[in-house]
């Protein structure tokens, strides 16, 4: 009989290749606590309708309502939606696994953009497909390179709109003419999780392409503007046949009591998101002019619709020098070796101290480079 004592489960060759997320740092390399601007939170926190609603007791010891319906209404009567094509789930995080997981299998290719979400390969990873990067246009995402990758298959197309770690942002014609050069067996899923920051009235058109058709799915999320990101509450719309498969694998109960609660709050509090929206767009032009003074330095900031600037350091100052010298400012920001911007910083927009003190920081890098 064969030695069992060294025996044990052996993990599927797909999940032994994955490398898991690694969320934003919030300390030193010595342990010493840093502000955080390494993972997109709102510096200003969340509406104080959030805190008002929280306060009140939701009875732990029961289970939250299992369908959100409470905040799926609300959601459908604030974008117009058929709450019956939406779904709430733990992040949008959640209902990303799901699509993919219900889409894509062995065999199978999920395309993005090769400056995406670090989450959408290890998406891939998980169900045992092939994570495919299209090329980009000068870091941005670019709808010809994208359906130039699209084989026989692409089961599942990933779009960050606006785009991170980049910033950048497809237009609704832009969107509309991916989504119609793409077989229809193929899922076009176009993440929104920034949506909030962009100006008020634009719109990529993607919830009407999900009103429309039967392979768009739209996902959004509590986590950015909302500023709820503690809490994990995400949704998702598309047609009953995506949404359908999504409810068959998301987690049972997977949206807490006090994430429903917060996110019903935040959703009612528009004037928090317009002050956020603002406030960011004054903070981001600020500090993207700069970095831009800047540029006869190596230093070249991308634009951005979102709550961040990746700035990249293409003179004598490296990503790695300015990273340590904002660290000694007292600040964490987003370092992207491993998605291959080893030249880059991702820095979320603070409060106006905050990017004064990071762009102090990096000119004083500069300086004496």
């Amino acid at each position: 009989m064969a030695d069992s004592t060294n025996l044990s489960p052996t993990p599927k060759p797909w999940i032994e290749g994955i490398h898991a997320y690694i969320p934003g740092k919030s300390a030193s390399a010595d342990g010493k606590p840093l502000i955080k601007l390494s993972a997109n939170e709102n510096p200003l926190g969340t509406s104080p309708a959030v805190h008002a609603a929280m306060s009140n007791a939701v009875h732990p010891n029961r289970y939250p309502d299992p369908e959100s319906r409470a905040l799926r209404k609300e959601l459908g009567a604030k974008h117009d939606i058929d709450p019956a094509h939406i779904v709430c789930g733990t992040g949008s995080g959640e209902l990303l696994n799901c699509a993919v997981q219900a889409f894509a299998g062995q065999g199978d290719e999920v395309l993005f953009s090769r400056y995406s979400f670090s989450l959408y390969p290890l998406l891939a990873q998980k169900v045992g497909a092939t994570p495919v990067m299209a090329e980009d246009a000068d870091y941005a995402a670019s709808v010809d390179n994208l359906l130039a990758a699209v084989t026989e298959r692409t089961k599942v197309v990933i779009v960050d709109n606006p785009n991170n770690p980049i910033g950048c942002w497809l237009p609704a014609d832009e969107i509309a003419r991916l989504h119609s050069g793409l077989p229809q067996d193929v899922l076009l899923i176009v993440d929104q999780a920034y949506a909030e920051f962009l100006a008020e009235g634009v719109d990529d058109g993607a919830f009407e392409l999900a009103a429309q058709h039967r392979n768009v799915l739209v996902l959004r999320t509590f986590s950015k503007a909302y500023g709820i990101a503690g809490e994990r509450v995400g949704w998702a719309t598309g047609a009953p046949p995506l949404i359908d498969m999504i409810n068959r694998v998301r987690g049972a109960f997977n949206v807490s009591n006090h994430g429903q609660v917060a996110a019903l709050a935040a959703l009612g509090d528009d004037a928090w998101i317009a002050r956020c929206r603002k406030e960011n767009a004054a903070e981001r032009a600020r500090f993207f002019d700069a970095m831009e003074a800047l540029g006869n330095h190596g230093i070249r900031p991308l634009p951005s619709e979102a709550n961040f600037v990746l700035v990249l350091f293409e003179g004598s100052v490296t990503a790695e020098a300015a990273l340590s010298a904002i660290a000694e400012a007292g600040y964490a920001v987003r370092h992207l070796p491993g998605q291959g911007l080893p030249h880059a910083l991702r820095i979320t927009i603070g409060q106006r101290e905050d990017m004064d003190a990071v762009a102090t920081a990096i000119r004083q890098a500069v300086e004496v480079a």
